[in-house]
């Protein structure tokens, strides 16, 4: 076991000590090597977007489990559970007024357990809370993104509200994870199970993002121009980059820990 970790150890101490343009050059080659082997080995794109919302109950499943067992909700932010709800809820209402698939089931199921996982922050759990360090101000998002989805929506033959509903939720799971990013900041270590679920997230996002960017590749452009003319093709692809790089640096963080034996992980001042 040890003999596995040196080698991945010394990389990453190697990675550590490169200056900021190279760690970003470095990440840019790793997520296209990654786009590359994921196109070779997965044949239906669409098996993608699925493993992404696994992905994501995968993490809400840690939570639960930490909720019910532990008893402590602390190190986790509120204030992010009501934006992933917030989203879900629009992105449901957007499913069944104008595409029911497969995804309204899962987007269904990861509604409720979201909702669980609020409900026990609220009330049964409210006194291991962080209150004062979950400060992140909803405003800073929910508005912008609320201006950006007047602004840039789809142009489909849909009412112009369901397509203006489902643009802020797309903008709006770009950026729901921030005031969890926020608190962690703020209390600078992470225990584990929450650290997992953040992982789990930043993994979501990796698979969400690279199942669009793969169908762009694969139509030549022409998945773009079926979503509409615009800016909006390119918004929808901006936000599944965006969704990835926010939590590239704390996965990064995950993986040098988990590489160091750490069971708790330790932020760095800059990360967030």
């Amino acid at each position: 076991m040890r003999g596995g970790k040196r080698p991945l150890g010394a990389v990453m101490a190697w990675v550590r000590r490169q200056p900021p343009k190279v760690k970003a050059f470095l990440a840019v080659v790793t997520g296209m090597a990654a786009l590359v082997f994921i196109r070779f080995i997965v044949h239906d794109h669409d098996n993608l977007f699925v493993a992404a919302e696994a992905a994501h109950a995968l993490g809400i499943a840690v939570l639960i489990y930490k909720l019910t067992k532990e008893k402590t909700c602390a190190g986790l932010s509120l204030k992010s559970q009501d934006l992933t709800a917030l989203f879900l809820a629009v992105r449901l209402y957007c499913s069944f007024v104008m595409e029911y698939d497969i995804h309204t089931v899962l987007d269904t199921a990861t509604l409720a357990a979201t909702l669980f996982v609020i409900y026990m922050i609220r009330f049964k759990l409210r006194p291991t809370y962080m209150v004062d360090k979950d400060n992140f101000a909803l405003y800073y998002v929910v508005v912008p993104c609320a201006v950006l989805a007047l602004l840039i929506h789809p142009s489909t033959s849909h009412n112009i509200v369901n397509r203006i509903s489902w643009a802020f939720c797309v903008y709006l799971e770009a950026v729901s994870v921030l005031p969890q990013l926020r608190l962690m900041q703020n209390t600078k270590i992470v225990e584990p199970f929450t650290a997992h679920y953040v992982f789990a997230l930043g993994v979501a996002r990796f698979l969400s993002c690279a199942h669009w960017v793969l169908q762009v590749l694969d139509t030549r452009g022409q998945l773009l121009t079926a979503l509409g003319y615009g800016l909006w093709p390119s918004m929808v692809l901006l936000s599944e980059i965006v969704q990835t790089f926010i939590l590239a640096d704390f996965c990064y963080y995950y993986v040098k820990s988990l590489v160091g034996g750490q069971l708790v992980l330790r932020l760095p001042s800059g990360v967030v």
